[in-house]
């Protein structure tokens, strides 16, 4: 009755460069309370081997994929735990030397890691 459903690749590429990005900060309890919120669906939990030792390792935002809108920043202000900050394209490109352009996986993402990113979801 229904056709087979073709597979989604969950990470998306942005349609222009955004003004803003979403930097998660200390402040992260990864309660996961931005992560229904973004409508690209670029947020998720670190990688264990990325992860600090919290039993619930922070949110990060998969910077490649975000497209600035803020609803991130929101929730969690929201929340009260002003975990995400919200800073111009031009402050992130300088504070962590990252050029922001319109690749699907971020450079230093290796193969194997986008390839398991795509087939847990």
């Amino acid at each position: 009755m229904y056709e087979e459903i073709p597979h989604h690749n969950k990470k998306t590429i942005k349609k222009k460069r955004p003004r803003l990005m979403a930097v998660v900060n200390d402040s992260c309890t990864g309660c996961e309370a931005c992560i229904p919120f973004c409508p690209v669906d670029c947020i998720d939990h670190e990688p264990p081997a990325q992860s600090t030792g919290a039993i619930i390792p922070p949110v990060r935002i998969r910077w490649h994929e975000c497209i600035g809108c803020q609803i991130c920043a929101r929730v969690c202000d929201g929340m009260a735990w002003n975990a995400i900050d919200m800073i111009s394209i031009d402050q992130f490109e300088t504070d962590f030397g990252i050029q922001v352009g319109n690749q699907l996986h971020p450079p230093e993402e290796t193969l194997q890691e986008a390839v398991a990113a795509d087939t847990s979801g």
